[in-house]
């Protein structure tokens, strides 16, 4: 006989799955290489690797959230994830939606800012006045392209956002499997002691920028640039 807890558990995975099915027919901000909105497809068809390699150009976001210690907030994708399943990466990754107007607003990239919030609500569990659009600072974007799996991969420009608070927190098991804060003189042992590889966004913004932002969060200004889009492939 199959012992009930078993049972729950199946029941549960197939139900995670389900959302993440059904999350492949959101809307993506498709733009070009200069970040040019051209159109609009689902997350499906811009995930998708074509049989010529392709990916399609699309807008996201990765955020990197410190708590009033200066700590990491980093996060595991869960298993159920379709692209780059149970990889370490930072605080939130996403996508603001074409079908959610507001997402659209280009002006300082508030559009983008207010899909951060969302997401950061939907997949950690952060209610939305600890993480208002407004206390958003945007650094810079970074344009990357990687195949993952052959089948579903990453070609996006991706809009640098740090946030400084301390939040509560209630992971979604649908998105996060794991959580971590931490502190800027312990990330390498952290990185080197992970079992699971890293998303590539991370790996390439840790690689990169990500020890020069951190040891200047009080003067983050300074490294604002809008204009710039880093080029990774």
């Amino acid at each position: 006989m199959v012992h009930v807890g078993v049972v729950r558990k199946l029941l549960q995975r197939v139900s995670l799955k389900n959302l993440q099915e059904a999350a492949l027919a959101e809307r993506c901000i498709v733009v070009n290489k200069h970040d040019h909105v051209i159109g609009d497809a689902s997350k499906r068809d811009c995930h998708r690797v074509q049989p010529d390699g392709s990916l399609i150009l699309h807008r996201a976001f990765s955020v990197f959230l410190f708590n009033s210690r200066n700590e990491l907030l980093l996060q595991k994708r869960s298993p159920q994830k379709v692209t780059f399943p149970n990889h370490v990466t930072n605080t939130c990754c996403s996508h603001p939606l074409h079908e959610i107007t507001e997402e659209r607003e280009e002006t300082n990239a508030v559009g983008v800012r207010r899909a951060a919030a969302r997401r950061l609500n939907y997949e950690l569990g952060i209610p939305l006045e600890e993480a208002h659009p407004d206390s958003f600072q945007y650094l810079t974007r970074i344009h990357y392209r990687d195949p993952g799996d052959g089948k579903w991969g990453e070609h996006e420009i991706d809009y640098i956002l740090f946030l400084r608070a301390d939040v509560t927190l209630q992971p979604n098991p649908d998105e996060v499997s794991d959580i971590w804060y931490v502190p800027r003189h312990q990330l390498d042992q952290f990185l080197n002691s992970q079992a699971t590889p890293l998303t590539p966004w991370f790996r390439l913004i840790t690689k990169h920028h990500l020890r020069v932002w951190w040891d200047n969060l009080h003067q983050l200004d300074k490294y604002e640039d809008k204009k710039t889009i880093h080029r990774f492939c």
